[in-house]
């Protein structure tokens, strides 16, 4: 017996069991979804993050000043006389400070964030303002009571209403709005777009904190970052005494522990969802040698009539890979649906189509079918034919 005629007996005994087949593809379909949609969602979750630290330049630093039980400190003040001594290697400073804050417009109000910068916030983060302005120099020196507000704020607070020239409330204090940001994240809670940009020394008195923790630092190129970074470390020690009440990192550094966690992350969701496939494997070894035990008296009549071991295993063996193939299509096509219409469709995270893990595990479905069809398909072979025609 050729490939082509155990193909069609194959083809044959799975259709003469339609519903033991579907249940015995369920773990593959499982299994192969799971990889796919797994894997999506941790590359799409960090392409999320990985855009947006992007899209701020490698040429970012970012320092954090932690100790809060030093009477020792690093101000605004200090940074820029810094920055301007290092001119040819840093263009800006922002310095920021972060509150919460209850925003209020009328009858309207929502709980957000206040972020107290300055005008080179800017530039050196990459927000503008698609509607208005953004802050100036003189709302900053003046500590003026103005404010640019996210898509999400706008969408709350005015309802389609222009809020340029409108006075909103933070925490009751009145606030000018003079400006309206990019949106960035769909105008979600919690988002970029959730948040409030005031004067850097409107917010210390908002927040009644006069300590400023936390800077962007753009350095002129990325080729001259660790040099910055280096300098930058040297002049906080001298001012902090203690390394340990200081952080200083720049994008790149940021963007290489995202792509080792990203791994290990999709590694693990990889890992997890292939138990479905081990599980779906040892369920058609499971069915498949039921099926041996039912078709023994058919296999002894084949091996009495002339057939060789090597054709009941081709075609036990081909059951098997077929079982598994078709589970294997329909859970790429499961998998790449969950991606469609459940991440990107409830905007949970970017969509990503990896081909290269799409292939791997359609390709593990059908080495599963190998794997767990091959125990099966020897048995068979190995039958006597005697006995297997005594077998009722």
């Amino acid at each position: 017996m050729n490939f082509f005629q155990a193909y069609k007996m194959a083809i044959k005994s799975i259709r003469g069991n339609k519903v033991r087949t579907l249940l015995t593809m369920l773990g593959v379909i499982i299994g192969v979804g799971s990889v796919i949609a797994a894997v999506a969602f941790a590359q799409g979750s960090t392409k999320s993050i990985t855009d947006s630290l992007a899209s701020m330049g490698t040429n970012l630093i970012q320092i954090n000043i932690m100790g809060r039980n030093s009477n020792r400190n690093v101000t605004y003040e200090d940074l820029k006389e810094f920055a301007e001594k290092n001119s040819s290697k840093i263009s800006a400073v922002a310095p920021q400070l972060s509150t919460n804050a209850l925003a209020k417009y009328g009858t309207k109000n929502t709980d957000t964030t206040v972020l107290g910068t300055t005008l080179e916030y800017e530039d050196i983060r990459s927000v503008h303002a698609q509607m208005g302005r953004f802050l100036l120099e003189n709302d900053v020196d003046n500590m003026q009571k103005v404010a640019v507000i996210g898509t999400y704020i706008m969408n709350q607070l005015f309802e389609g209403k222009n809020p340029i020239g409108q006075s909103i409330k933070l925490n009751g204090q009145i606030y000018k709005v003079v400006g309206v940001l990019e949106e960035e994240s769909s105008s979600e809670k919690d988002s970029d777009d959730d948040r409030v940009i005031i004067p850097i020394t409107a917010a210390q008195r908002l927040s009644g904190n006069t300590s400023i923790r936390n800077f962007s630092i753009q350095a002129a190129s990325p080729e001259v970052v660790n040099s910055v970074i280096d300098d930058l470390e040297e002049f906080l020690l001298d001012n902090l005494k203690d390394k340990s009440t200081f952080r200083v990192f720049n994008q790149a550094d940021a963007m290489k522990t995202l792509d080792d966690v990203t791994s290990s992350m999709s590694a693990v969701l990889g890992g997890i969802a292939a138990i479905s496939l081990v599980v779906g494997g040892i369920g058609i070894m499971n069915i498949m040698l039921v099926s041996v035990t039912e078709r023994t008296r058919e296999i002894g009549i084949r091996k009495a009539i002339g057939a060789k071991k090597k054709s009941i295993l081709t075609q036990f063996l081909i059951e098997a890979v077929i079982v598994t193939g078709l589970g294997g299509l329909v859970g790429v096509l499961m998998g790449l649906g969950v991606i469609k219409f459940i991440i990107e469709g409830f905007n949970i995270a970017p969509a990503v189509y990896s081909i290269p893990w799409i292939v791997i595990s359609f390709g593990i479905s059908l080495v599963v079918g190998v794997v767990f069809g091959l125990f099966p398909a020897i048995r068979a072979a190995n039958l006597n034919p005697i006995e297997a025609l005594r077998s009722e």
